[in-house]
């Protein structure tokens, strides 16, 4: 008895050894990134801008893993189901990771299946329509949904994201029916609102592009005030609505992490985003670093939970309780 303690004692010493080690040599090889929307997108571009600023940090490459599906929650859920702890799988992480628990049942719980590492930065979010579009102005919008509920269509990126739920508010306010057209990503968005298979797209700037090119046009922006790269273009509040719509994320990764590992990578992260590359890049789509470190964060996924609980419960689309 007194050799088998004195053994498991000392493979007990031997693992808190090598974990140690192991958060201090971290990272020895690759990183995956999961980044839950397609290739292309506004999010995919900034996030492979910031993963490669970080990844000369880390000394060691971040390979993006485009997973997308789900508005945004495959992927992070994929990796809460399948991924060690062990700083190699992390992921990007929409808000619709907390408010979709609230309107279905799903296969994670946000409160404990993840390690918040850094909060990075959100969206400048705007509704489009075709250049050919007989909409000029958003009152020309909710003019015509008056006179045909549930005719004017807006394609989104997912049920249950925050273009959904935005526009359902907006909806709601204006006392007019919209119906919503969910896709995976911007990219399919784009081309929806650009063929006219939807009369409207609410999405991030991914849109920029094509409004720049005068294919579509910009009739509302859902920021605080108005975009320096499209002045003329009213906010939300502007236009009678009293919301502000940025859609915060972050990066997290499984369960059980290392908080050694964690700081490595927050640090990581946190110095990309001062990185004027990224600056640029985000600047580009309209979107500014809203910088969180890890206990900031963790009290901010409690905050927005609470708060998206509000928002579901109001607009009828909380999910059903026995």
């Amino acid at each position: 008895m007194f050799r088998r303690s004195h053994f498991a004692a000392a493979i007990a010493a031997f693992m808190l050894i090598s974990a140690a080690a192991g958060a201090q040599e971290y990272p020895t090889k690759p990183i995956t990134l999961i980044v839950p929307w397609p290739a292309g997108g506004s999010t995919d571009i900034s996030m492979r801008a910031i993963a490669e600023s970080a990844s000369k940090v880390l000394g060691q490459p971040i390979a993006v893993d485009n997973k997308a599906g789900g508005s945004g929650t495959v992927g992070p859920a994929t990796m809460a189901a399948g991924a060690k702890p062990d700083g190699y799988t992390i992921a990007q992480i929409p808000i619709t990771v907390f408010r979709l628990p609230l309107m279905q049942e799903v296969s994670w719980d946000p409160a404990k299946d993840f390690t918040y590492i850094v909060h990075l930065t959100g969206y400048t979010f705007g509704v489009t329509t075709s250049a050919e579009s007989q909409f000029k102005t958003w009152k020309d919008v909710v003019d015509y949904a008056k006179q045909n509920p549930g005719k004017v269509t807006y394609a989104t990126p997912g049920a249950g994201t925050s273009l959904h739920i935005g526009m359902e508010q907006i909806a709601s306010m204006a006392d007019i029916k919209l119906t919503q057209v969910p896709f995976k990503g911007g990219a399919e968005t784009n081309a929806a609102v650009l063929g006219q298979h939807t009369m409207l797209q609410a999405d991030s700037t991914g849109w920029r592009p094509l409004v720049d090119a005068g294919k579509l046009r910009l009739l509302m922006v859902w920021t605080s005030a108005r975009s320096p790269n499209y002045p003329n273009v009213p906010t939300l509040k502007e236009l009678g609505y009293p919301m502000v719509y940025d859609s915060p994320f972050g990066i997290a990764g499984p369960k059980g992490m290392d908080p050694k590992i964690v700081a490595k990578l927050h640090d990581a992260f946190k110095k990309a985003l001062e990185d004027p590359a990224v600056v640029a890049t985000l600047a580009k789509f309209d979107m500014v670093p809203n910088y969180k470190n890890t206990e900031d964060y963790k009290k901010f996924v409690v905050e927005v939970t609470e708060s998206e609980r509000k928002v579901v419960d109001k607009l009828g689309l909380a999910k059903k309780t026995n």
